[in-house]
């Protein structure tokens, strides 16, 4: 025999009288606490003044962040959290949100300011609890994937050369026009630019009217066709071959080139994403995919300012980086990874930022070793005459100094050489033939001052214990964010798309970590240290882990009963207070 068991029913009733408490060192607290920290004039810096009342920005900054924080992203399934985890409904007052609603918050302009604000505001915070040094601040990037196809590439060279092809078909096209007399308004010699081809477009379709009034007035058919009748047709299969072909590629490659914005590819799917090398290599066969490059700025492994760049290279989003960074001044010392070594970073950072760089350059680990300095091969092994400026190589080739040089890459970046030429006239006749390259042309050294200082300056201030001990916290500083970031919280790809979006989301990701940390330092940190001796009360000892604890918690001076949540399953239940 079985117990009774009936689905007749419409409705099941249960009526489950619950109350909630929020511990005080609960992540939420701390994102709750921190949010309503921001000024107000700041947090309704944008708030609309007509139309329905829109959902208060603290409320929408804090659930993001929580979400963040516990590695949900998707505008959906922060609804849903919001629907029925606890600590959610707690930070909303259980109010009802749409996934719509949020990821609008995410991507708006007002939530990128919103953003910029809270990092300053978070830094302040930090250090009056003196949870950041003034000595070092650490630099360092990473490939984030974009939210697009991998297989909608656009590659500059790809466009530059199929439109010079383009340009050369349309330049015959015109050719051929003007011998066969059609009149034109445009005047052409290497190929057609968009406006042209448009024009020629239209003084073909006045001339085709012309000619249909022509042929219209013909009475008598012609064999073969009237000569109105065989221009027309002329002229017509030019405007199919423009309009059809020509004009479509070249508005396709016009548009290409404006949005390629000096990169060399682009992803359709994302115009701001561009394909790059990443770590996260599945197939092992070094595909580029679309992404943004990352750059972060770090202390105690908080993160204090972050900016989303489309191109793949560290070394020249380093100085754009430290510019936009606000809190730069109150750092000695900026560290970074070789990748970052170059003349022109080292040159703006010295002299125009007035900071100390502890970045090394890119063969300075290998000038060091004993190979490099017992290879004979290399110039500056050499044997230098500083007083009549010559260079004598490990043949005994003599090279004297011929002229000055400058050369600038491709972004612009001046550099001044200094030319040595093997001398025509050697002490011997087998060193006049060392002198010469295979060709037969007289072999030169390129010898660059200001590039020679700056590796010297590095390899000064990386020797000194001191600094070579700050140098070596970056790993442990500004890395290990990026594997707490891909690695704990599998966060490899943003789930928005536009370069302002993919900047938002990572803004309140990096944010989300940063309280994470928070919260985790302060669990790992009691803000109490409980002593009891025979016969006498508890007494409580006030420490400095208390007031970082506490900050958070409306600057206590002791843990006040925190407020329950009150949750109502059913309605018309009777709550029962905590």
């Amino acid at each position: 025999m079985y117990q009774n068991y009936n689905m007749n029913q419409e409705s099941l009733e249960v009526q489950i009288p619950y109350t909630y408490t929020i511990r005080p060192d609960h992540i939420v607290r701390i994102i709750s606490d921190f949010v309503d920290s921001l000024p107000l004039d700041m947090l309704l810096k944008n708030t609309p003044h007509t139309g329905r009342r829109a959902f208060h920005p603290a409320m929408l900054l804090k659930m993001t962040l929580y979400a963040y924080s516990q590695g949900q992203t998707s505008g959906r399934k922060i609804q849903a959290m919001n629907e029925e985890n606890l600590p959610m409904k707690w930070l909303t007052q259980d109010t009802s949100i749409s996934y719509r609603t949020i990821n609008r918050f995410r991507v708006a302009s007002s939530t990128q300011d919103l953003i910029k604000q809270m990092y300053l505001s978070f830094y302040a915070q930090l250090k009056e609890q003196d949870l950041v040094s003034d000595e070092a601040i650490f630099v360092d990037g990473t490939k984030i994937k974009a939210d697009a196809n991998k297989y909608s590439f656009v590659w500059r060279k790809a466009t530059e050369k199929n439109e010079a092809k383009l340009d050369q078909k349309t330049s015959d096209l015109y050719d051929e026009m003007i011998q066969a007399g059609v009149d034109t308004s445009i005047e052409a010699e290497e190929g057609l630019s968009l406006q042209q081809l448009q024009q020629l477009a239209t003084d073909l379709d006045h001339q085709i009217s012309d000619l249909d009034e022509e042929v219209s007035q013909e009475k008598t058919p012609q064999p073969g066709g009237s000569p109105s009748k065989r221009r027309r047709r002329k002229l017509k299969k030019y405007r199919h071959k423009i309009t059809t072909d020509f004009l479509p590629r070249k508005q396709k490659y016009t548009t290409y080139n404006a949005t390629f914005q000096g990169r060399n590819s682009f992803s359709k799917t994302d115009l701001d994403a561009t394909f790059m090398r990443m770590k996260e290599d599945s197939m092992k066969n070094g595909q580029l995919k679309p992404g943004y490059n990352l750059q972060i700025a770090t202390n105690n492994q908080y993160v204090l300012n972050y900016q989303v760049f489309p191109n793949p290279t560290d070394t020249r989003t380093f100085i754009p980086f430290l510019k936009s960074t606000a809190v730069l001044n109150d750092f000695s010392y900026v560290v970074a990874d070789a990748g970052y070594g170059s003349e022109s970073n080292y040159g703006a950072l010295i002299d125009d930022l007035e900071k100390t760089p502890l970045i090394p350059y890119g063969m300075m680990l290998k000038e060091e070793k004993r190979k490099f300095k017992n290879d004979p091969t290399k110039s500056a092994n050499w044997v230098y005459n500083a007083t009549d400026d010559f260079y004598v190589d490990y043949q005994g080739v003599y090279f004297s100094f011929k002229n000055y040089s400058i050369r600038h890459d491709k972004y612009g970046f001046e550099r001044k050489f200094k030319i040595y030429e093997a001398d025509r006239n050697q002490p011997t006749a087998e060193l006049d033939q060392l002198a010469k390259t295979p060709k037969g042309r007289q072999r030169k050294i390129y010898y660059n001052p200001t590039w020679e200082y700056f590796k010297n300056y590095t390899k000064e201030k990386l020797s000194d214990p001191e600094l070579k001990n700050i140098y070596g916290q970056r790993k442990i500083d500004v890395e290990s964010v990026f594997g707490n970031l891909k690695g704990n919280f599998a966060f490899q790809r943003v789930h928005v798309r536009g370069k302002e979006a993919v900047s938002n989301e990572l803004g309140l990701m990096l944010m989300a970590l940063n309280l994470t940390k928070m919260v985790k330092f302060n669990q790992l940190n009691p803000p109490f240290e409980t002593k009891k001796k025979s016969g006498q009360r508890n007494n409580t000892k006030f420490s400095k882990i208390q007031k970082i604890s506490c900050y958070f918690y409306s600057n206590c001076e002791r843990f006040v009963q925190v407020p329950k949540l009150i949750i109502m399953p059913l309605a018309g239940v009777e709550p029962v207070l905590g």
